[in-house]
């Protein structure tokens, strides 16, 4: 009898028939934490790539280039459009620092070479391509306008005599501008070449009032972001400003200048920069951290920042970060790879539950750092991995169901497009298998990549891909039991449409 006992014990042992069931996520009683845009999942497109110029060089050339020249983005071309689309309903931010010193051509005119106090031209014609894709892609423009010496009067004050052509020129293409901040970056405001040197908080304080009332009666339905600082959380921090950046002026005392006077406060992010930008003295992205809570958890300190800014200037507005990537300065080799999927997302799904309203990812199709390969329009697994939340991740926002391993991150919004369901994302940084338990059947999509740092990553096992005729396949979502397995170094999204959870009627 003993023996059979024993016997038994192990078999039990050895199947596990006795080990305790995995405890369910209790999805239908996750808590309501607010709600995201339905735009939330937003992109850049930088102001010079529509110009063409100098951008971020791609890696493999001489180690002290930082930028090298680029043509302008075919922002016609059918599968670029196709894979924006599979976005939308999104934003397109067209701005960033060259932004800041860009001249828009007055009709009939035709510039070989910028005037003076600008930098880069932008044509007509490449501007009403920007509005035809936005148009194509459900993805209305967000903005910024020029403010380097060619946009001043003779005392040096800004003029909105360029802002008023971009405007103009928009509506005349059948657009509209959805949302601008006065310029970009104002917290770094001498980091682009042609821009006023010693500005203050005061200049942009003043400066921003004309900007305001300008928009306010030019343009009353664009929404006024601001002020769009960067780095003050960390990044910059107690840091010395590098000479070649500029003066740093303090968010703080920008908005204290004007109280109450965005739709909503934005701001950028990034943790650290890449191997381009070494000079600066700031440190670069390490690539052994990119699963780590420190480095994930980076952007919610940034959040904060900003957010406890806007509770004391702009309270009740809602917060936006309108440029972000894994490192500035283009991104590190490994921002195009599954690697930084984990970060992606995990930011994507962090700020939700603090508040942002839209997150604005730099670039769709420009460096390392883009959802796309720029040369040859190939998805990288940041791309598919956006696919996957735009299909899943609805804009309502749940608290996290309880997750059996600090190395597995849990989040959860109301399924996107079934009322009542449940969408769960599960990142496992660790290298173990982790079970959940659903507490219901649904389908599930789980990314892959080996190793870590591929460019081809794998969903349910296959690679996904846009076919000849513009159409997203190899997306497919696998039926599951309740109970389920998260391989290690992986990510799944998990949709229940039987989880019955109030908040998601």
């Amino acid at each position: 009898m003993k023996k059979a006992f024993l016997a038994a014990t192990a078999l039990v042992a050895l199947t596990g028939a006795a080990a305790s069931p995995t405890p369910s996520l209790q999805l239908g009683t996750l808590a309501k934490l607010g709600t995201v845009s339905d735009r939330y999942q937003a992109y850049n497109i930088e102001m010079v790539e529509v110009t063409g110029g100098r951008f971020w060089a791609p890696y493999g050339g001489p180690a002290d280039e930082r930028y090298r020249q680029r043509p302008p983005i075919d922002l016609t071309d059918p599968k670029l459009v196709a894979l924006a689309r599979a976005l939308g309903p999104s934003l397109v931010r067209v701005s960033g620092t060259w932004a800041n010193n860009t001249y828009l051509e007055a009709e009939g005119e035709h510039l070989s070479s910028p005037p003076a106090g600008f930098v880069q031209v932008l044509t007509r014609d490449q501007w009403k391509n920007v509005v035809a894709f936005s148009k194509a892609v459900d993805a209305p423009i967000v903005t910024s306008f020029a403010v380097s010496n060619g946009t001043r009067d003779a005392n040096g004050v800004w003029t909105p005599a360029q802002a008023q052509r971009l405007v103009d020129l928009t509506r005349e293409a059948g657009g509209t501008l959805y949302a601008a901040e006065f310029f970009n970056e104002a917290n770094m405001p001498s980091a682009a070449p042609q821009m006023p040197k010693g500005y203050t908080a005061a200049n942009y304080g003043a400066e921003f009032r004309l900007f305001r009332d300008w928009a306010r009666k030019a343009v009353p339905e664009m929404k006024i972001l601001g002020v769009g600082g960067v780095g003050e959380a960390g990044l910059l921090k107690d840091v010395p400003v590098p000479a070649e950046m500029g003066s740093h002026v303090s968010s703080e005392d920008m908005m204290q200048a004007n109280p109450d006077s965005v739709d909503a406060v934005s701001y950028h992010f990034y943790g650290s920069v890449s191997q381009r930008c070494l000079g600066l003295g700031i440190g670069t992205a390490q690539k052994q951290d990119a699963l780590t809570a420190k480095w994930l958890d980076l952007t919610v300190r940034d959040y904060r920042y900003y957010a406890a800014l806007r509770d004391r200037f702009e309270p009740g507005k809602p917060v936006w970060n309108t440029e972000t990537a894994q490192a500035a300065c283009g991104g590190s080799p490994w921002a195009s790879t599954f690697l930084d999927t984990f970060r992606y997302l995990n930011q994507n799904a962090a700020l939700a539950q603090q508040g942002l309203q839209v997150v604005m990812h730099n670039t769709l199709a420009a460096s390392d750092y883009a959802l796309i390969d720029r040369d040859t329009l190939t998805p990288r697994p940041n791309y598919w991995a956006a696919v996957l939340w735009k299909r899943t991740m609805g804009s309502t926002v749940l608290a996290s169901p309880k997750s059996p391993s600090p190395a597995l991150r849990l989040y959860a919004h109301c399924l996107a497009g079934k009322p009542g369901g449940v969408a769960v994302m599960a990142l496992n940084t660790g290298e173990a298998a982790q079970k959940i338990n659903l507490g219901g059947k649904g389908l599930g999509w789980t990314m892959t990549g080996q190793p870590l740092d591929t460019r081809a990553v794998l969903v349910n096992g296959k690679a996904p891909a846009l076919t000849a005729d513009f159409k997203l396949t190899g997306l497919d979502g696998t039926a599951v039991p309740s109970g389920v397995t998260v391989p290690g170094h992986a990510v799944a999204f998990y949709a229940v449409p039987g989880a019955a959870n109030p908040a998601c009627r």
